[in-house]
């Protein structure tokens, strides 16, 4: 089963763009789905993530802000 990447973003975020056009070509050889979630249409998150975006979370875990860690993706994506 595809493992679950959620990325805290908004809308009009350079960052942002970038981390998803990487995690599309990603998709290619590893095994996930993106979530995406704008932290602008929840206040807790908008606190919580505001000047982080874009936040990249596998199941519930952070694991990078404003850029992507590539091999910690595959280490989190690593069959345990």
């Amino acid at each position: 089963m595809a493992a679950c990447v959620t990325v805290y973003h908004r809308e009009g975020c350079h960052l942002c763009d970038r981390m998803f056009a990487e995690l599309r070509s990603l998709q290619r050889r590893l095994d996930f789905h993106v979530q995406p979630v704008d932290i602008d249409e929840d206040p807790q998150l908008k606190e919580r993530f505001n000047v982080k975006v874009p936040v990249l979370a596998v199941e519930d875990d952070i694991l990078c802000c404003h850029f992507l860690d590539v091999p910690g993706l595959e280490r989190a994506l690593e069959p345990d």
